[in-house]
């Protein structure tokens, strides 16, 4: 058996690919079921209905798409330029941290006037420090790859860490909200920097309007522009990108710059959207969920849109469907990682086809 790559690209293959890949992984989460020894349609029905079934389900559902959203493009971005950032956990809570330093923080000190800033200018300043935060931590990584060679998986994977550690000495020392009883949490933003809610009376906030937007400007950029076409360029092949002229260093400076900043923004939305404040599980891994997302959109600013939306269905669904059912949540986690190993397979086979010998 050997791979060799397809001359032309079917467009049926193209079509045919993602309905193979779901089609996968239907069929072994419904392996899974059976072995729970639960009604294989009841379990789905279970789920979709814990997902989209009402107006709080979906509420839900865009709730927990919206950091996704803008982690899958941070990834989406980095990964585009080759450029694999693993660290959008860590630059997702660098950038809540300076979020609530800037929008918490400040009640504290100078007796809730802002610095003398009203709220419309402190909240555009929030946002921009939680977006520079997550920018100058993938930095130093992207930097050090482009100079010395440095695996930039490496950095950026333990750098999570530091910043995770961080943050737990910040959230038990200048930042720890002294009325939440000993518990680890930060100051909480003022209430008139918290994004208002879409749907009343659920937690679906405007931060699914930022994701919407900066998707699409995304998808606009990676298509129209100069520096769109120097990522592609630089994700296609460094070398030849290099001397056609395209400036290398500028360019990585550039996407690690824009992708740390959609993840550190992701992390400001998060707590003025929805928790108001930081604790060390405010994230039960969106950073890295994101690669998930970027990956299943094959890189694309709008295919995030909807993968976010597929992934945070079937995790608020699974959630839902345990508490109905015998079959355990991580039914969920395996759907996720099924969906993503099925699609990228499916993805090589229409480039590459197999051939057996003899």
């Amino acid at each position: 058996m050997r791979i060799e790559p397809r001359n032309t690209r079917s467009n049926t293959a193209l079509l045919l690919a993602p309905l193979g890949a779901v089609a996968f992984t239907l069929a072994i989460s419904t392996l899974l079921v059976l072995w729970a020894g639960a009604p294989v349609g009841a379990t789905f029905e279970l789920l979709l209905k814990g997902a989209f079934g009402s107006v709080f389900a979906i509420s839900e559902t865009l709730t927990r798409a919206t950091p996704l959203i803008l982690t899958g493009l941070s990834a989406a971005v980095a990964f585009k330029a080759r450029l694999f950032n693993i660290g959008a956990e860590g630059q997702l809570y660098a950038g809540a941290l300076a979020a609530v330093a800037i929008g918490g923080m400040h009640g504290e000190i100078n007796g809730g006037e802002g610095f003398g800033l009203p709220a419309w200018l402190l909240f555009p300043g929030m946002m921009l420090a939680a977006a520079l935060a997550g920018a100058l931590l993938l930095l130093g990584p992207a930097l050090l790859k482009n100079k010395f060679n440095v695996d930039e998986v490496v950095t950026t994977l333990l750098l999570n860490f530091i910043v995770l550690l961080f943050v737990g000495a910040m959230l038990d020392g200048p930042m720890k909200d002294a009325s939440a009883m000993g518990w680890p949490q930060s100051v909480g933003l003022q209430p008139e920097l918290e994004l208002s809610k879409l749907i009343a009376q659920t937690r679906l906030h405007t931060g699914l309007l930022w994701g919407i937007v900066l998707s699409v400007l995304l998808w606009a950029l990676l298509k129209y522009t100069t520096f769109g076409f120097d990522m592609r360029a630089l994700g296609a092949n460094a070398r030849a990108a290099a001397f056609a002229g395209v400036p290398i260093t500028r360019t990585v400076v550039g996407v690690a710059m824009l992708s740390g900043a959609l993840a550190g923004l992701a992390g400001a939305i998060e707590v003025a959207g929805r928790a108001g404040y930081i604790t060390l599980d405010m994230s039960p891994g969106y950073g890295y969920s994101g690669i998930v997302i970027a990956m299943l959109a094959a890189l694309n600013p709008l295919g995030v849109l909807i993968a976010s939306v597929f992934i945070a269905g079937v995790l608020v669904g699974a959630d839902s469907m345990s508490r109905a059912i015998a079959v355990p949540t991580y039914l969920a986690d395996v759907m996720v990682a099924t969906s993503l190993l099925s699609v990228l397979v499916a993805t090589m086979l229409t480039q590459y086809r197999i051939r057996w010998r003899g």
